[in-house]
């Protein structure tokens, strides 16, 4: 055994095992191609034909999100202003897979990667109302369907920081000495320990892995809604930080609404928290291009 990473696999669904439990449960889906999409920490993703995507849990862990995916993104189709993956297939542990798995309408696109800070700008407005209508969602209705309130001690910076000193000294080797200086100069100025907490639905997992774009490269969809929970609304507004140039912040604030200091000093942390995991994790899998980006986003949310 090496070292065991928080985002080993418990079960491992190749496609044979994918085919298999899609057609015996949905035999409608038979005859389509099964395509591995990829995988997260918690789902491995396969395309179905070209219209659909399915997901199975890799851990434990990972089961009450789809559960909870399931109830909730179907009710949230009027508060969505971008595409999103909706569930149609509920898939059902067998003795085949231990585990519920779900299948989604399929949003293509392509991941926000290498883009310039101009056509980052163009998703100003898009982001902003997203968020805008998402975090409008009732949170006790969210709630009731078993969403996670404020689970990961989001306003606890504190807390946050320590873990960020230690991801870094992880992946210290791959930063430049530029990087290095700009993260550390960061973390030594920031000297709130903790914020006032406020309950909004979040999407949870806002990053650049999670957003695409089209061949303009503006934002065309939203996926990979298994983080929804109820907590500080700055988890979702980091992106306005690690995905937007900071000349294009002021139109996102205008349209999303008026945010006080806190929040934006919350989001900034959480933009380079999120993106400093991702490359701990684009090292470990040798990514260069997940690597590099993550890099991108962390500077560019330590930039006004």
């Amino acid at each position: 055994m090496g070292d065991t990473n928080v985002w080993d696999a418990e079960w491992e669904v190749n496609e044979e095992l994918a085919r298999v439990l899609i057609s015996s449960q949905f035999p409608q889906l038979t005859s389509k191609q099964v395509k591995r999409l990829g995988w997260g920490w918690d789902n491995t993703v396969y395309l179905i034909g070209d219209e659909y995507v399915f997901r199975f849990p890799r851990r434990t862990i990972a089961v009450g999100s789809i559960r909870m995916e399931g109830k909730l993104l179907p009710k949230l189709e009027s508060y969505m202003t971008v595409p999103y993956p909706k569930p149609l297939f509920y898939g059902e542990a067998s003795d085949e897979y231990p585990a519920p798995f779900l299948g989604y309408t399929y949003v293509p696109g392509d991941f926000p990667i290498g883009l310039t800070e101009e056509r980052r700008a163009l998703s100003a407005e898009t982001l902003a109302k997203f968020l805008r209508k998402l975090h409008e969602f009732p949170v006790q209705a969210a709630l009731k369907d078993g969403v996670h309130q404020d689970h990961r001690g989001l306003t606890d910076i504190a807390s946050r920081k320590v873990k960020l000193e230690g991801f870094l000294s992880k992946v210290f080797t791959h930063l430049s000495e530029e990087e290095s200086d700009a993260i550390q100069a960061y973390i030594s100025g920031l000297k709130t320990d903790r914020v006032e907490a406020v309950n909004a639905l979040l999407h949870g997992d806002l990053h650049f892995k999670n957003i695409l774009v089209n061949e303009n490269g503006t934002v065309s969809g939203i996926i990979d809604w298994g983080d929804l929970s109820v907590g500080h609304p700055a988890c979702d507004l980091s992106i306005a930080y690690s995905f937007l140039p900071p000349y294009a912040r002021g139109a996102f604030f205008e349209t999303y609404g008026e945010v006080d200091e806190e929040t934006k000093l919350l989001a900034r942390l959480i933009a380079v928290y999120i993106p400093v995991l991702i490359l701990m994790q684009a090292v470990d899998d040798g990514n260069e291009a997940i690597a590099a980006e993550a890099k991108s986003n962390i500077m560019r949310a330590l930039s006004d």
